[in-house]
């Protein structure tokens, strides 16, 4: 193994809270029949003009005016404090970076967003490659993210893994043949993941599979 795909929202940070009051924001603003912060939940993972369709499957809302009005909400509850890194990640990826393994992103939020948060959570150094929402056509659990970074890095399929938080994510790997870890603290479940090669209570357990 030699590269390490990493899903960002659910999986190295915690940041289920601003997104979920900014889809509730979202939902107010635009009128749009409510829904539990479960059901909000459920959608992290797939890109924010694909929401709408997804959380109101009998409606017709126009995609691009939801991810507007989201990324504009975004801005007010995301405070200096509202997100931070699940336990044991910085010293794991540490640790996995000084083993020599290649760690990038692939993440379902903007480009510009995702930077953000790679440079305030001191992942700058760690993180050799990132693909945003915005870099790519085709989204989670297209195996497009994970096709273009094996190409990037001239890395074969059986030399990767994906580890991720969602179904989203552990399609998006199994799409691209290639293996996949889901981790259960995050917005998943263990059930929804079930095909995933491995599952794992804390991010910390991915030295156990990387490095034995």
């Amino acid at each position: 193994m030699k590269l390490i795909i990493l899903d960002f929202d659910g999986t190295l940070a915690d940041t289920a809270g601003v997104i979920i009051k900014t889809m509730q924001a979202t939902i107010r603003e635009l009128g749009l029949p409510e829904r539990t912060d479960g059901q909000c939940a459920a959608m992290i993972g797939l890109r924010l003009v694909e929401i709408p369709a997804a959380l109101y499957p009998e409606c017709t809302i126009d995609g691009d005016l939801y991810a507007q009005t989201y990324r504009r909400l975004f801005h007010i509850f995301n405070t200096d404090d509202a997100v931070k890194l699940y336990p044991h990640v910085l010293e794991t990826l540490n640790e996995l970076k000084s083993r020599g393994f290649i760690l990038t992103i692939a993440s379902s939020r903007s480009r510009s967003s995702l930077t953000d948060y790679i440079t305030n959570l001191h992942l700058t150094d760690t993180i050799s490659y990132i693909l945003g929402a915005d870099d790519v056509k085709e989204g989670k659990p297209n195996p497009e993210p994970v096709n273009r970074t094996l190409k990037e890095f001239g890395i074969k399929p059986e030399e990767a893994i994906v580890v991720g938080d969602t179904v989203f994510d552990i399609q998006m790997g199994k799409n691209a043949g290639i293996r996949t870890c889901g981790v259960t603290y995050g917005n998943g479940s263990r059930e929804s993941m079930k095909d995933a090669d491995w599952i794992l209570e804390d991010f910390g357990q991915l030295l156990d599979i990387l490095l034995t």
